[in-house]
């Protein structure tokens, strides 16, 4: 095998494929990265037996043929090479070694065989449809900051994707939840996606994901089954396994009787509970909201620490209310909002409280209260 590429395009590729190989692990093959170079086209072939990716790049192939090689290695010589330099790798199959070659550099990296490298099986598809890169990354990324990360409860380490019904009919839908906040974001059903069946992608699938969805033309193809999720577009397959088990019933937790109503500017307020919640304590980071009319007051009261308040002008003409939140997740969710208004809902100091976006209902956060 020898081709040579360009070292902006080798490092895309190699840097994708390398981030979804795992660090530690106790089969070598593994690690690396299978090259298969033919025609036109090389393509890098990465995986942890639950994630696969393949990313297709230009290159002028000399001499066709496969090889795996450390991803990392690949990966950190790559990206020390200097900006624009052309590139070539020859594989030298008798001795086991990779020549890596730009301008003065020369390495030689050792190799596997490339019959070795587990390619992921395929899988029957049983839904396939398109969906724009904007809309894709809006669902996850307003989703993803409530998966939860206790191993124990493994059906929640993921955003759960699905066909749902809304009040203008049928939505793609992403829901997150930890147990003490929950994300439900919309987008318009894509055509052909009505059949989908409900997956549970894992949370390293999700941030592999997000690489694919910067370019805003992009169309994502997805393909989802029972137990295999597929993204893809024209240079880059990200094939993943979905997590295995029933995301709960979200919609018991979703409150609808919360009528007092509170508007306000989502980074204004965002901004006030970053301050005040930096005298807390590590351990609780409670900030107390005290409501009356037209007026916010954020407080924080750490005895072994200090105290701090901070007044808002807000929108809110119901009774005085006192409630306490963890700061961290209150600023997870404002820190969602694109709009100018955050809206908060609230029924009770001990009830759950409801996010969105102005009257967008087409986001909608939930977070518990913590005793102030």
């Amino acid at each position: 095998m020898k081709f040579s590429i360009e070292r902006g395009t080798l490092l895309k590729a190699v840097g994708q494929a390398q981030s979804v190989v795992e660090r530690r692990n106790t089969i070598p093959i593994l690690s690396n990265v299978l090259i298969e170079a033919e025609g036109d086209t090389v393509t890098f072939r990465a995986t942890d037996l639950d994630i696969e990716v393949l990313d297709k790049a230009p290159a002028k192939v000399d001499r066709a043929g496969a090889t795996t090689v450390s991803a990392v290695t690949l990966h950190e010589i790559v990206r020390k090479l200097p900006d624009g330099a052309l590139v070539q790798l020859t594989d030298d199959g008798a001795n086991g070694r990779l020549t890596v070659e730009a301008g003065r550099s020369n390495f030689s990296l050792a190799t596997l065989p490339k019959e070795d490298f587990p390619v992921m099986a395929t899988s029957e598809y049983s839904s396939n449809f398109a969906c724009a890169a904007p809309a894709l990354r809006r669902l996850f990324d307003k989703s993803k900051f409530a998966i939860s990360t206790e191993e124990t409860r493994y059906y929640l380490n993921g955003v759960y994707m699905h066909v749902s019904e809304s009040d203008g009919g049928q939505v793609l839908r992403c829901v997150a939840t930890d147990g003490h906040r929950l994300a439900r974001i919309d987008a318009p059903l894509p055509k052909g996606a009505d059949g989908m069946p409900g997956v549970i992608v894992p949370r390293k699938t999700v941030g592999e994901l997000r690489k694919l969805l910067d370019d805003d033309e992009a169309e994502i193809a997805i393909s989802v089954s029972e137990t295999k999720v597929r993204f893809a577009t024209p240079s880059i397959t990200l094939t993943s396994k979905v997590i295995d088990g029933t995301f709960p019933d979200y919609t018991r937790v979703i409150p609808t009787g919360n009528t007092r109503k509170l508007e306000v500017d989502a980074s204004e307020f965002a901004q006030a509970v970053d301050r005040v919640a930096t005298v807390s304590s590590e351990r609780s980071r409670a900030v107390k909201l005290s409501l009356d009319e037209d007026k916010l007051v954020l407080s924080v009261n750490a005895p072994d620490s200090g105290a701090a308040e901070e007044e808002l002008a807000v929108a809110y003409a119901d009774e005085h209310l006192e409630i306490g939140f963890n700061a961290k997740y209150l600023l997870e969710i404002a820190s969602q909002v694109d709009r100018e208004n955050a809206v908060f809902l609230f029924n009770s100091s001990g009830d759950p409280t409801l996010m969105r976006e102005g009257n967008d209902t087409s986001a909608v956060y939930v977070v518990m209260p913590m005793r102030v």
